[in-house]
């Protein structure tokens, strides 16, 4: 049987996290698991329902609601949300300036991270987020932690919107980028920081292929060991 291990990747908003992860589980064909977009999903649906997430009462009743999966369809992964397939509506601005809020509630990470564990229980996945690990994938045979600096960030995700036909403003994007990291890197229930035993990053200039290149020679001497 061949040898597979898990990859787990942190790091901060827009720093190629989900670029990097998806070239790595199409090029070894692994599983990716995107937590960011399961995020989004659940502030997509808190959204829809109108939920205030100081009402604790209706936002556990509207987790209950959430059945979350991955497909993998053609090359690329597809995530569906109560069987729905979500794909633009998890890139709005509306869901940029929630994601953040929602992702503090310990009930929300409680749910997702039980999701992410069990999905992952095999070998041979790829996942993204801010604390994969040290909660998720604690136990993944390879860590790392992107970082990049934050004008670079902003353009990437601006041109990424506008690509999409998705209005936002240069300062907005970068002003949801600042508010971000401080909510992210200061939230009491998992808060983003780097895992003692992940390699660290800075893809502010690589291009996506060097970093991709670089990445697989680590997972290869990883399968040496494992």
């Amino acid at each position: 049987m061949e040898k597979k291990i898990n990859i787990a990747i942190d790091g901060y908003s827009g720093c190629g996290k989900s670029t990097l992860a998806k070239a790595l589980a199409e090029a070894l064909d692994y599983i990716y698991i995107d937590s960011g977009a399961m995020y989004r999903a659940v502030t997509f649906h808190m959204i829809k329902r109108k939920i205030n997430k100081e009402n604790i009462a209706d936002l556990e009743e509207a987790l209950e609601e959430i059945d979350l999966n991955f497909k993998r369809v053609g090359n690329s992964n597809h995530l569906y949300l109560n069987g729905e397939y979500l794909e633009n509506e998890l890139r709005t601005m509306e869901v940029n300036g929630a994601v953040s809020f929602f992702s503090t509630i310990s009930q929300v990470r409680t749910k997702l991270v039980d999701i992410q564990k069990s999905l992952a229980e095999r070998k041979g996945f790829v996942m993204d987020g801010r604390d994969i690990g040290t909660v998720v994938l604690t136990n993944a045979e390879l860590k790392l932690f992107l970082t990049c600096d934050l004008e670079t960030r902003v353009m990437r995700r601006k041109k990424e919107l506008d690509d999409k036909n998705i209005l936002a403003t240069f300062e907005s994007v970068r002003e949801n980028f600042l508010e971000r990291d401080y909510i992210d890197s200061t939230r009491a229930d998992s808060p983003l920081i780097r895992a003692s035993d992940a390699i660290l990053i800075d893809n502010s200039t690589l291009t996506q292929e060097a970093l991709l290149s670089y990445c697989l020679e680590l997972v290869a001497d990883k399968l040496k060991v494992y």
